[in-house]
């Protein structure tokens, strides 16, 4: 019986069925999800055009979690906190074409967080849009949020604009953060380099989060022989949407002018002996430490046209 299903192809017959129930039940919880922030919202606006055109004052909040609860005793969610939510989620997105799409496409408690956290219509709509395409959780989400990544994400100076090809120089503009925020280390103010590259190593989770989607991780010390000699990429990673190879140089002191110059030198090696025929431009990027601990400025590329690097200086936090 078994050969004969097999000859059939019943393996591949039930993977089909496997993926079509869970696409279906992502469908529904997405369906259910989108319901309930709608209703969150309609309740919230009620509340909001009575009190602002009825006189109501801010004790009708209790009494209706109170009479709510009361009338549907099976449901959660309306607590006086909820309820002061709802009204917040109306008061913030009076649009209900923007509650429908993007705000009831992520989940309660990522709406909550972004109401209690962000204050402005743009930065909360690039934090929703952000969790929709890249499946943020809430524990994510909120480190993003800490971060100030919406204020990081795309601001370093490069040459970008000049040295790369259309449409990868826009992205990699927008993958670069400014600075980056390495607040998971500790580490002094007299580590080493190869300290700060093994700890980036053992935290290589937070790491990769914090360098942001794309990013995969090739090696570290990664070596590459040119004319018989041997040298060594401190961190090579490739990024998938960017299809190119970045090269990480790591320094514990401030930006130097020969930097750059070595940075030249791996980004071509890597060009020469890694780069394949669909892979675009390599791109690299000296991370440096700065007289602030945890910020770091950043500098403009001032050479060549053949320069294809990345020339900026970030800092990392050492606590």
């Amino acid at each position: 019986m078994s050969s004969d299903l097999s000859k059939l192809g019943y393996e591949e017959f039930l993977g089909v069925l496997k993926e079509r129930i869970r696409n279906a039940q992502v469908r529904a919880a997405l369906a259910v999800n989108r319901e309930l922030i709608l209703l969150y919202w309609q309740i919230g606006q009620e509340i909001l055009q009575r009190q602002r055109h009825q006189g109501w004052g801010a004790k009708v909040i209790n009494r209706l979690a109170t009479d709510l609860r009361q009338a549907f005793p099976d449901i959660k969610g309306f607590s006086v906190r909820n309820l002061l939510y709802m009204r917040a989620l109306a008061e913030a997105y009076p649009d209900e074409q923007i509650v429908q799409q993007p705000v009831a496409l992520i989940p309660w408690g990522h709406n909550i967080r972004i109401l209690d956290a962000v204050k402005t219509p743009e930065e909360r709509m690039w934090y929703i849009q952000q969790t929709i395409q890249f499946g943020w959780s809430r524990n994510i989400l909120i480190h993003q949020i800490d971060s100030q990544l919406y204020r990081r994400q795309g601001s370093a100076i490069t040459n970008f604009s000049r040295v790369l090809p259309d449409p990868q120089s826009e992205l990699a503009q927008q993958v670069i953060k400014n600075p980056y925020s390495f607040d998971f280390l500790s580490l002094g103010k007299e580590a080493l380099e190869r300290e700060l590259e093994t700890t980036l190593i053992q935290h290589i989770r937070e790491f990769l989060l914090e360098l942001g989607v794309g990013f995969s991780f090739v090696g570290s010390q990664y070596p590459l022989v040119v004319d018989g000699r041997e040298y060594r990429i401190d961190l090579l990673f490739y990024h998938f949407r960017l299809h190119c190879f970045v090269v990480i140089d790591l320094k514990v002191v401030e930006f130097e002018p020969e930097f750059s110059g070595k940075m030249n030198f791996y980004v071509s090696a890597v060009d020469d002996l890694l780069r394949g025929e669909d892979d675009k431009p390599t791109i690299g990027i000296i991370l440096c430490r700065t007289k602030s601990k945890t910020v770091a400025g950043v500098c403009p590329v001032r050479r060549s046209q053949a320069d294809r690097y990345l020339y900026v200086s970030h800092g990392y936090s050492s606590a």
